[in-house]
C-alpha cells in the first residue's frame, strides 16, 4: 500500500484553499479544507494533522486515517477541526479511487441514481426582481429553487419583517407555480421566538423546505412543531453526527445539509445520512465552497439513497482551476458523475498555481439592525 509522501496548499481567490496529497507512486489527490473567512486558521490545522499523523503512512487506510484526526488531539470536534479533516478526508479518497480506477461513489458501494437534481440559488437584489430569476431559473431546467429572503430590521421581528420575508415566497410561487419545489433560506437570522410564526405563515405558499429558521445552537425552539407543518432543513453548520443525533432523535429537522468541507468530508458523511435514514430524513448537502468540494458533493449524492438534490456548481473561477469544468456542470437541472476515477475533478494544477497567494482576506461581512446591534450575515 502507497503511502502519503509530500503536500502542498494553495489558497486561492475567490475564499478557497486546495490541498494536493501526494503518494511515494506519484499518485495525487485534491481536496478543499476550507472554512470561508478562516482560511489561514484552517490551513495551520491541516498542517498539524499532515505533519502530525498522515505524513508516512499507508494513503489507503481512509478510516483509521479520519479516527486518528479526530481523536488524537483529544480535543475534537468544531468547524476548524472538522473543515480541515474534511479537506484532507476528500483527497484520501481521491487517491484511493485513482489507484483503483474506481469513483469514490462506486468506492462507496455504488451509485443509487442515474443523475442528482440541482437547486438554483436565488439571491434578489430588490423584491420585483423576484419573478423574473424564479421564471429564469424554470425556463434554463431547474425543478428547484432556493430563495434567500430579506434581512430583518430589528433584534425581535416586527409585522413588516415578517410579511417582507412571506412576500418572497408568494412572488416565487406566484411567478412558476405549484410544480417547481421552492425552498427558502432564512440563513438563521429569524428570532428563536418568532421562527414558528414565521413558518406557519409560509406554509400558506407551501415551501419545500425552510433553511436554518434559526441559528444552530437555537435549534431546540423547533419542537414547538404544532405550530407549523412545513420541512425544516439544516446542518450547513453543524460538524459531525454527533451534533446532528439529537436532532434527529427529537424529529425536528427533515433534511439534514452537512457540506462536504465542513462536515468531516465524504467518511463522515456518509455516516450522517446512513443515520438519517434511519429516522426518515433526507440529505441535501451543502457545498457554498469550491469545485473540488461539489465534484466531492456529486460522488456522495449519487450514493446516498436518501439524497434529493444538491446545489448547483459556482461559476467564479471554475474554469482556471479545473480542466473537466463542463463535466461538473448541471444540464437541464441535473448533474450527472463524470467518467473519471476519484472524486471525477481534472485540476489544472498550472491555473492554481497562478493564483495561489492572491486569494482574498475575505470575512463575513458585519450586519447592523437599525438600532445598531449586531447580526449575522
Amino acid at each position: 500500500m502507497t503511502r502519503i509522501v509530500d503536500y502542498e496548499l494553495f489558497e486561492v481567490p475567490p475564499r478557497w484553499l486546495f490541498l494536493k496529497l501526494e503518494t511515494a507512486d506519484g499518485t495525487t489527490g485534491w481536496g478543499e479544507p476550507i472554512l470561508e473567512g478562516r482560511a489561514a486558521t484552517v490551513r495551520t490545522a491541516v498542517e498539524e494533522l499532515l505533519e502530525g499523523y498522515l505524513l508516512g503512512e499507508a494513503a489507503g487506510r481512509i478510516e483509521d486515517h479520519w479516527q486518528t484526526m479526530y481523536r488524537g488531539g483529544f480535543y475534537r470536534g468544531g468547524p476548524v477541526l472538522m473543515s480541515a479533516i474534511a479537506g484532507i478526508d476528500q483527497a484520501l479518497w481521491d487517491i484511493e479511487g485513482k489507484r483503483t480506477d474506481r469513483s469514490v461513489a462506486d468506492l462507496l458501494g455504488g451509485s443509487t441514481r442515474e443523475h442528482v437534481p440541482v437547486y438554483k440559488k436565488l439571491v434578489p437584489e430588490r423584491v420585483d426582481r423576484i419573478p423574473e430569476l424564479a421564471t429564469d431559473a424554470v425556463e434554463a431546467g431547474y425543478e428547484t429553487l432556493k430563495l434567500l429572503t430579506t434581512y430583518q430590521t430589528a433584534p425581535l421581528e416586527s409585522g413588516a419583517d415578517v410579511d417582507a420575508i412571506c412576500e418572497h415566497l408568494s412572488l416565487a410561487r406566484d411567478a412558476v407555480g405549484r410544480a417547481v419545489d421552492i425552498g427558502v433560506d432564512l440563513h438563521g437570522h429569524v428570532s428563536a421566538s418568532m421562527a414558528p410564526r414565521v413558518c406557519a405563515r409560509l406554509a400558506a405558499d407551501d415551501p419545500a423546505f425552510v433553511e436554518e429558521p434559526v441559528r444552530p445552537e437555537h435549534l431546540r425552539t423547533l419542537d414547538r412543531s404544532a405550530t407549523h407543518d412545513v420541512p425544516v432543513a439544516f446542518g450547513e453548520r453543524l460538524y459531525s453526527r454527533w451534533e446532528f443525533r439529537p436532532h434527529l432523535e427529537a424529529g425536528r429537522v427533515d433534511i439534514v445539509q452537512p457540506d462536504v468541507s465542513h462536515a468531516g468530508g465524504i467518511t463522515e458523511i456518509a455516516k450522517i445520512a446512513s443515520m438519517a435514514e434511519t429516522y426518515g430524513a433526507r440529505v441535501m448537502p451543502s457545498c457554498s465552497v469550491g469545485p473540488i468540494a461539489h465534484a466531492a458533493s456529486t460522488q456522495l449524492s449519487h450514493h446516498l439513497p436518501n439524497a434529493v438534490t444538491q446545489p448547483d456548481l459556482g461559476e467564479h473561477y471554475v474554469d482556471a482551476y479545473v480542466d473537466n469544468a463542463d463535466e461538473l456542470r448541471s444540464e437541464n437541472g441535473r448533474v450527472t458523475l463524470p467518467d473519471r476515477p476519484g472524486l471525477g475533478v481534472d485540476v489544472n494544477e498550472a491555473g492554481v498555481r497562478d493564483h495561489a497567494g492572491t486569494g482574498s482576506d475575505w470575512r463575513p461581512p458585519v450586519r447592523r439592525y437599525d438600532d445598531g446591534s449586531f447580526v449575522e450575515w
